[in-house]
This record gives structure tokens, sequence and C-alpha cells, in this order.
């Protein structure tokens, strides 16, 4: 019954709102500026392997760009693994990271913010939803390149196969018609 009673006293401050929407735009600042760092890299990256055609060649600007993005997403947890530790949230960087870490996943964990900043469970949680969103969208558009690069290949194979067996195929006929 006591566990009700306090949880019922929780109100949401504006000043959790104001932290949370503050912690959310920078979070989509750094994932704006890390997803076009990935296609900035991805494009240097396909340059550079140039009209190499083969499987990994292909793979790799997904395989780094995929590295990248999880780079830009534990940024994005520090960041809010910082702000709970500036305001004592939690008692070392670990803790406060694995549950930013859990949250922003939406996993979930078995720690709780203090009562006066729950909402921020949430709000991290939102904010990882978009951001894996965009991620996904990103990654999406690299693969749908990849696809089209390699079935193009497939197409050019097939007809070099195709034209290479009709061309005997007409040698043979000729033969035949003159004897």
């Amino acid at each position: 019954m006591y566990f009700l009673q306090a949880e019922s006293l929780y109100v949401i401050s504006l000043e959790e709102i104001l932290w949370g929407g503050i912690l959310v735009a920078i979070t989509m600042a750094i994932h704006g500026s890390g997803m076009l760092a990935v296609l900035r890299v991805n494009h240097a990256v396909k340059i550079r392997v140039g009209t190499k055609t083969g499987l990994m060649a292909g793979l790799f600007p997904i395989i780094l760009a995929s590295c990248m993005i999880i780079i830009v997403h534990l940024i994005e947890v520090m960041v809010w693994a910082g702000f709970f530790l500036w305001r004592g949230a939690f008692a070392n960087q670990s803790l406060a990271f694995y549950f930013s870490l859990n949250e922003y996943t939406t996993v979930g964990s078995a720690y709780n913010l203090p009562q006066h900043w729950r909402l921020l469970e949430g709000m991290i949680a939102t904010a990882g939803l978009l951001a894996f969103a965009w991620s996904t969208g990103i990654l999406i558009t690299l693969a749908h390149e990849f696809q089209d690069q390699q079935m193009e290949l497939i197409k050019r194979r097939y007809q070099k196969k195709s034209s290479k067996s009709t061309g005997s195929h007409n040698m043979h006929s000729d033969k035949s018609d003159e004897g």
C-alpha cells in the first residue's frame, strides 16, 4: 500500500520536461551529424573501391556504415549517461551508461531514475526509437544500392553467357548450311 501512495505523489515537473526536450534535441543533432558522416564516408569508400564489383567490395561500405552507426548510437547514450551522472542519478559512470543503453534500446533495466527524473526514462526510449528509425532508413538505402548493383552484375553475366551460347549456336548452324 505504501508503494502505491509514494508513486501516486509523483508529479512531472517543468524542469524534467525541459531537460528531456533538450536531451532529445541533442540526441537528434548528434544523430543527424553522424548520419551525414556515414553517408560521406560511404560515398568516399565507394569512390575508392571504384569499379571493383565483387561481393566484398559491395558489402564493405555497408559493414563500415553499420559500425559507424553503432558508434554514433553509443555517443548518444554517453550524453544521456553524462547527464544522469551530472544530476546525481547514479553513483558511477558504468551504472549510468548501462542504464542509459538499456533504456535507449528500450530493453529496460532493473534500475530506475530518482522519482523526480522518471519522465526521462520514457524520453530516452523515444530518442532511441527515433534514432534507430533514422539509422534503419540509412541502412535500407545503402542495402538497396548494393542489391541493385549485384542484380545488375547478375544480369550482365547472364547476358554474356546468353550471347556466347547464341553466337556459338549461329556458328554451328552456318557450318551445317555449307555442307
